[in-house]
């Protein structure tokens, strides 16, 4: 895929142009491009934040972090909206929800601009809703839902578990008080 090709899907993703979310689940090379999303939206939030939690080894584990939330995340929607939420025609494998997850990242590209003072907040609110309207596109897309209503119910499903197992990791890595 030529550079310009996947900044064209990075701007059809930010428009949350469904027919780029069914294009993407179906290019199974499109998964290298996924990452990338996910790797300079990352990178866009720390520079937001204008470096101030960590510098540069901010940016570094704030990135591995995003990677591991956004395969765990796939899988949990992959879970959650083949085996517990499905509609007849569902169908869907981990990658494909790990390619259209990854493009829904696409607006968090944005949060670069929260370096401009007195627009952090702004920005990282409209990043973050832009984003999950982003992945509900991309999670009905992915598995086939024709309820707009059912993604927004694995969405947040799956939010709630990914939440509740990070809680558990974190009391487990963390030495107790």
């Amino acid at each position: 895929m030529s550079k310009s090709s996947f900044q064209n899907r990075i701007i059809r993703a930010v428009k949350l142009d469904s027919n780029l979310y069914e294009e993407v689940e179906a290019d199974k090379g499109a998964l290298w491009e996924a990452m990338a999303v996910v790797i300079f939206s990352s990178i866009a939030a720390g520079i937001g934040i204008g470096l101030k939690t960590g510098g540069f080894s901010g940016i570094i584990t704030g990135t591995m972090a995003s990677l591991i939330s956004w395969y765990v995340w796939a899988y949990l929607t992959y879970f959650i909206g083949t085996k517990f939420l499905p509609e007849p025609q569902t169908k869907a494998d981990h990658g494909e929800l790990l390619r259209t997850i990854g493009f829904s990242s696409s607006p968090g590209l944005i949060r670069v601009l929260g370096i401009i003072p007195g627009l952090g907040s702004v920005v990282y609110s409209a990043a973050a809703i832009w984003m999950l309207v982003a992945m509900v596109v991309a999670v009905r897309q992915a598995l086939d839902y024709n309820s707009t209503l059912r993604a927004i119910g694995v969405c947040v499903i799956g939010w709630v578990v990914q939440i509740l197992i990070l809680t558990v990791a974190i009391s487990i890595i963390s030495p107790a008080p």
